[in-house]
This record gives C-alpha cells, structure tokens and sequence, in this order.
C-alpha cells in the first residue's frame, strides 16, 4: 500500500530541498538536508522493490543534485539543534542514487563531478563530522558499478589533485591560515578514499552488500594513482625511493 505512494511521497519530499537554497546560515538548512536523507530512503526503497519508473529517478537526481552544488550552510553539528550535516546527507543521497538501475554511464559522471564541484567549492567550514568519510563512500557506491572508463576517473582524481596539491602563498606580509577550507576538504576526502579502496567497504545490510560485492576493475590502478597523490601531499609518506634508513646523513 505504501509503495503505491511512493511518487508522491518522494515528489513532495523534493521540495524540501528548495527552501532556502542559497541562503547563509539558517534554521531551514535541517529541512533541506533531511529532506535529502529522506529522499535516499525513497531512492533505496526502489533499488530493492524496483518501483519507479526512470523519468521519476531522473527528475529525483537532477532536484538532488541542484540542491547539493547549490547548498551554502554546509554546518555540521548545529549546538542546541542537532545534526544539519548537508554534505554527508548529500553523500548518503548520491551514494543510493549511485546504486539505481535507472542511473547509466552519463549519470553517474555527473555525480562523480558534483561531488567534485562540492569539494572544490570555496568555503569556511572543514569537513570534520565523518563528511569526508560519508561522501568517499558515495563514490565507491559509483566505482563499483564498473560502469566508467579508468581514464575518465583518473581525470576526476586529476582535478581534484590539483586543488590538493595547492602551494601556501609567497610572503606577502600577510599571515593566513593554511590550508583554506576547500584544499583541507580535498585533502581529506582523498584520503579517505584511497583508505577505503585499500580495505574495502560493505553494504547498509546483506541485500546492499551485493552491490560492494562485485570486484571494482580498476581498484588497483587507482590505488597507486592516490597513493603517488598522497604521497606527494604530505611531507611524512614514505616514498618508494627512500632507503630503509631514511637516507644518509652528512657530516
């Protein structure tokens, strides 16, 4: 009976998404990101029960979408109000769109880029409420479809690893924290993702298992992309070329 619904429900669940959109900080943020945690349930339900029709996943994602590129209170935990946490509720809603039989090749490039475009947008919050961890989740949803060519995702990786690898400034007599917030994110997120194509991820439950299930063809190329990546980020990796003493030491 309920299934029936299910349009409906999910038609009017997206126009949560729009309320406020664009605004700074404000209370309406919880609607619009639960309204996305809401809506993944309902994209969930159809990647088990096999509803909907396609038209209804695509207008579904396309809502989802513009809301998460579009979305500026990218608060965490909000103190005496709870969780507002919109790009992990965005990761959880790309992440069971990624898993939708309706959602081929082009669609799911266009959720690896706005994933992209979330992370290498300019901002003032770090992610350090599991965002980080929540949206490389979401992209694994995506790799394990098998369902994008490898040089497609190493120019993904490229993109992101030029933010990454962002330089502090020169001295111009001005002291600023380093790294802004969007290289920090960047930074983060590849490291997560490279974790959790080292030691694999699992489903939601047995049934989404399946979906993690099937052997990810290009896991092992990208490894050692993200690992030359990381590599090169961070001051105390240690490089295939180092000796095992850590190299000489001059008199």
């Amino acid at each position: 009976m309920y299934d029936d619904l299910l349009v409906t429900f999910g038609n009017g669940i997206c126009e949560g998404l729009s309320q406020g959109l664009g605004d700074g900080e404000s209370d309406v943020v919880f609607r619009r990101t639960f309204s996305a945690l809401i809506l993944a349930e309902c994209v969930t339900r159809d990647n088990v029960a096999r509803l909907l029709p396609v038209d209804v996943v695509v207008s579904w994602a396309d809502r989802a979408l513009t809301w998460f590129v579009g979305e500026r209170d990218l608060r965490g935990f909000v103190p005496g109000k709870g969780w507002a946490h919109a790009p992990a509720h965005g990761g959880d809603l790309i992440g069971a769109l990624a898993r939708s039989r309706h959602l081929g090749a082009t669609e799911l490039t266009v959720l690896l880029d706005v994933i992209a475009d979330r992370l290498l947008e300019p901002t003032t919050y770090r992610l350090t409420h599991g965002e980080d961890d929540r949206l490389a989740y979401a992209t694994m949803a995506i790799l394990h479809r098998n369902a994008l060519g490898q040089p497609l995702v190493e120019a993904w990786i490229g993109r992101l690893g030029a933010t990454a690898q962002q330089t502090p400034p020169g001295d111009t007599g001005v002291v600023c924290e380093w790294p802004p917030a969007h290289v920090f994110n960047t930074r983060s997120f590849l490291r997560v993702l490279y974790l959790q194509l080292a030691m694999g991820v699992r489903g939601h439950d047995q049934a989404d298992s399946a979906h993690f299930a099937t052997q990810l063809d290009m896991r092992a190329d990208l490894l050692l992309i993200l690992k030359d990546l990381l590599a090169g980020l961070f001051p105390f990796a240690r490089r295939e070329d180092a000796s095992p003493s850590g190299g000489s030491v001059s008199a």
